[in-house]
C-alpha cells in the first residue's frame, strides 16, 4: 500500500509469481489478499484483483474467482 499511497494510486493490482507451475491459490493468500482488500477499503485505495502467474504462462484471478 506504500506505494500506492506515495503515487496516488485510486486502484491497485496485487501480482505475485507461484514457482511451482500450479497457480491455485493457498489459503493463506486468499486470507492475506482479503486482509489487503479490507485496508484498501480504509484507505480509499480499491485492489481490483489479485493474480498468481506461474512460469509456464498459468494464471490465476482472484476476482476471477470470487475471492474478491
Amino acid at each position: 500500500m506504500k506505494c500506492a499511497i506515495l503515487n496516488n494510486a485510486d486502484s491497485i493490482i496485487v501480482s505475485h509469481q507461484y514457482p511451482s507451475g500450479d497457480p491455485t491459490p493457498s489459503s493463506e493468500d486468499i486470507d492475506i489478499t482479503k486482509r489487503l482488500a479490507e485496508a484498501g477499503k480504509i484507505l480509499g485505495i480499491e485492489v481490483i484483483d489479485q493474480v498468481i502467474v506461474t512460469h509456464t504462462g498459468k494464471h490465476a484471478s482472484f476476482r476471477e474467482k470470487g475471492y474478491l
